[in-house]
This record gives structure tokens, sequence and C-alpha cells, in this order.
């Protein structure tokens, strides 16, 4: 579950959302209506905080964070969104999120956009006065997380964004909200007429440490609206917009492989709004996959030419529904234990008794029963990369999250904030850690991006291995292909692991 912390807008005529109407939705819903509608599922009972006494909301949050025991949801009451944007911003994995509208800087450097902290200008730091999405620019952020806010009396350098409204907080990051909230609350007599309660709740956040990460609109929909005809044009846009278009290209992970980008994923979409539309759960896409692989091994084992190239196509659909079968999930939201186990349980068996059809079928054609050997070692070899990354993950999650500078929340402008983030880069681009940062930078260059994609043998690229060797050749090459390939990839993860480790 997930707490919801309304906002109120100051009460006024033109202001508060219970009276502004979405006419050009469906059902003629205000705009109050329509967003505790959409956040029901979340939090049948929301809290409501008006902000029109800043010291009294920044107080009645933090008696809320240190109550709470599920993340937070803190989103301002006038506000018009997609249902899939609040899907997209609640199910984060980092422990802090808002979501920002960017404006860039003619005088910033396309490096100087790319990264997190950028030297410190020789300038006096200074207040963004442009405006965008009705709010000052008072905020500087990086690549991927707020670098710094600013308020009237707190100055940032080079703002170049705004914090739009939803933020999203992990369970563990409640009571360093409720104490920032007191600490700001002590000082609301500083802040001035401009500054909106979601800037001043982050620009806390950061300076007591929080890593806050952001996320754009990208092809969703959000806006605050205060009158009226705002809510008109909101409305109106929003309704232009394919909602589904969106979810259906978020249920496609982004962190696939080569060969599932570029000759899977380019359609399996489509499949999987096909089947989520018919009703079809993810653990019968399983299944589907299951059956396929299955044949897939039943034609290797003939060992005959016809019959191997039928078997490269169906293992190459049976990793097609694989990736189909999440990507219902993900468009359907359809979690579950079962589904998740079945996935990744049958993975393996699909892939193991492939390699029993395959070391069979070389037997019956009449060559030698060596295969085996060959058989084994690919299954050993890849059995172990799946320990690894297994124990890699369980230990990877204990780690601590890294340590932020902090800077009192009185301190007039953010230089001393950004000075210290700017050592702590000095001090990560050193030995190992420098290496390592070498390494991801170079991730930038596509042609580098999809070789380190492929060079650790993903699932995908390892069932296109099978299916062409198995094909076009015998099943000697594709075990030899698997062991070779499989032990340079085991060979790359291990040290790179390694180097992760001692950083």
């Amino acid at each position: 579950m997930t707490r919801v912390v309304l906002l109120g807008p100051s009460p006024g005529p033109d202001t508060s959302p219970t009276g502004l109407k979405l006419a050009a939705l469906p059902g003629d819903p205000t705009v109050a209506e329509r967003l505790r509608s959409q956040l029901t599922s979340l939090d049948p009972r929301p809290a409501v905080i008006p902000s029109d006494d800043v010291a009294a909301a920044l107080r009645s949050l933090a008696d809320v964070a240190e109550t709470a025991t599920e993340s937070l949801l803190i989103i301002p009451e006038n506000s018009v969104v997609h249902d899939e944007l609040i899907y997209q911003i609640t199910k984060t994995k980092r422990g802090a999120l808002a979501l920002v509208a960017k404006e860039p800087r003619p005088d910033m450097t396309d490096e100087e956009a790319q990264e997190d902290s950028v030297p410190i200008d020789e300038a006096d730091p200074e207040i963004g006065l442009s405006r965008l999405e009705g709010l000052p620019v008072r905020s500087r952020v990086g690549k991927s997380r707020v670098v710094s806010v600013g308020t009237a009396a707190h100055a940032v350098t080079r703002p170049n964004a705004v914090m739009l409204g939803p933020v999203h907080l992990s369970a563990r990051n409640a009571p360093v909200l409720a104490q920032t909230c007191r600490e700001l609350a002590a000082m609301a007599h500083t802040f001035g007429p401009d500054d909106d309660l979601v800037q001043l709740i982050v620009f806390g956040l950061v300076r007591n440490g929080v890593s806050v990460g952001i996320r754009g609109r990208r092809d969703l929909f959000y806006r605050r609206v205060t009158t009226q005809e705002e809510v008109n044009e909101a409305g109106a846009e929003m309704a232009g917009m394919d909602e589904d278009r969106a979810r259906l290209n978020n249920a496609v992970k982004g962190a696939d492989g080569f060969f599932t980008t570029y000759f899977v994923s380019t359609y399996s979409r489509f499949i999987a709004r096909w089947a989520a539309r018919r009703g079809l759960t993810p653990n019968q896409v399983t299944l589907i996959s299951i059956a396929l692989g299955v044949a897939a091994a039943a034609c290797f084992a003939t060992g005959e030419r016809p019959w191997m190239v039928l078997g490269g196509v169906l293992i190459y659909f049976a990793f097609v529904f694989d990736c189909v079968d999440g990507q219902v999930a993900r468009y359907a939201r359809k979690f579950g234990v079962l589904g998740a186990w079945l996935d990744a349980t049958f993975d393996r068996f699909k892939e193991y008794v492939v390699f029993a059809g395959l070391a069979l079928g070389y037997v019956i054609a009449g060559n030698s029963d060596d295969i085996w050997i060959l058989a084994l070692a690919a299954l050993g070899l890849q059995s172990v990369r799946h320990l690894l990354d297994f124990s890699f993950g369980i230990s990877n999650r204990r780690k601590p999250p890294a340590q932020l500078p902090t800077l009192p929340l009185d301190a007039p402008d953010d230089r001393a904030l950004r000075k210290a983030l700017v050592r702590r880069k000095e001090e990560r681009s050193q030995g190992l850690r420098g290496l390592l940062k070498m390494w991801t930078k170079a991730g930038k260059f596509r042609a580098v991006h999809w070789a380190r994609k492929m060079i650790v043998f993903p699932i995908g690229e390892r069932f296109a291995a099978i299916a062409i060797t198995a094909a076009l050749f015998d099943a000697r090459i594709t075990f030899l292909t698997l062991v070779i390939w499989g032990s340079l990839a085991a060979a790359y993860t291990l040290t790179g692991r390694l180097m992760r480790s001692l950083v």
C-alpha cells in the first residue's frame, strides 16, 4: 500500500479543485473527484493538508510522515494527471522520486546537462526568475537526480527545472521527511509567496542528504490547474494523448539486450495487448512458452535437418512468449508470487530441456556420444552463472545507500553543497571507482552500450544462438558457442562484480 497525501491549494473561487470541471473527460468530473478516484486503489482515505498556511501544512505533513509505515505519495489536489503516470511514479524502486519539468539554458553545455554535478560558477549563484508550468525555475537537476533547490531566500546555481508536483518516498525516508518538515516549518517566515510547497519539501530533502531521483512526463500528461480555463485546456490536451500506447510501451523492459530489443520487443508488446484484452493471464502465456520450448526440444531430438530448423523456429517463439508473459503482467497489472516463480524456474527448464534434446538428436543422427560432455559443460556453466547472478543480487540489496553531502537549511545558497558534490565526484573518479565510472560513461556511445549488453550473453542472445546454430549447423557447434560465449560472459561479469564489491 501507499499512503497518499493531498496538498490542497489556498481556498478561493478560482483555485479550489472541488469546483473545477473536467468537461472534456467522460463523466464531467471535477478535478478533485477525478484525482481521488484515481488514488482510491492506493489509499481510499488520503490525508488532505491545506497549503494556505505553509508552516501548518509542513507540521501536518511531518505528523503523517512520523506515523507512515508504507511509502508516501505527496501530490497537489489540483493535479490533472494520467493514471499511468501515477502508476509509474508509485512503482519506482528509488528511495525518493520527483516529477520534474526541465528548462534548457542556453549557457549549459551538453556535458553539463548529463552530469549530476558541475563546476561552481565564479559568479554568484542566481535564482531562476523565468517560469515553467506557472512556477519559478528554482531547481537544478542533473542526469538522474535533483542536485539543488532554491527558495525566495535560498539561491541555487544555474537553475534549470521545477518540481511539478508528485513526490514519492519510500518508507525508509519517511523519518527524514518528518524531521525536514519540522525544520522547514520553523523557518517558514523566510519563504515568499512564490515558494511552492512541493519545491520546499524537495529543497529540504536534498539539503538533508536524500537522493531524490527525477522523472519527466515523457508521453504522459501532468498539470496543475487553478482556473476553469486551465482545466479546459488540460482536459482537451490530455484527451488527445494516447495513454494506452504509453502504458503498452511501459510494459516493455527498458534494459533488455540487443536481440530482445530489436527482434522481439518491436512486436511482442502488441501480442501482449491482444492477449490481455482477451483475458489471458501471464501464467497462461508462460505455459504457452513452456509448451513451445518442449516442442523445440522434441524437434531437436530427431536429429533430422528439417526438424532441427523447425526446432530453431519454435525455440525463438518460446522466447517471444517468455517476453510476452511479463509484458502482459505489466500491461494488465497482474502480478503474483506464483507467476514470478514460474517465469524464473521454467526459463531454466526450457533451456535445459533443449540442451537434452540437442544432445539426444546428435547421438540419434549417428554421431559420437561425447556430445553429452559438452551438453553438461554448457548446463553447468549456465547454472553457475545463474547462481552468481542470484547471490550478487541478494548481497547488493543489503548494501546501504551511498551518503550524499548535506547542507544546513538556513544556508543562503548552495555553494557549499555543490563544492561538496564536486569533491565527491573527484574522489569517485579515482582508483577502481574511476575505472568503473569511465566504463559506465562509455555507455553513452551506442556501439559500446550494445556491446556491453551482448557480452554478458543474456537469455535473448542465448536463445538466438541456439536457434541459429541448431538450424544451420549441429548440436556440437551449438554447445561450443554456448560454452565459449558463456565463459567470456562469466569472466566479464565476475570481474565487474568483484570490482564493485571492493569499492
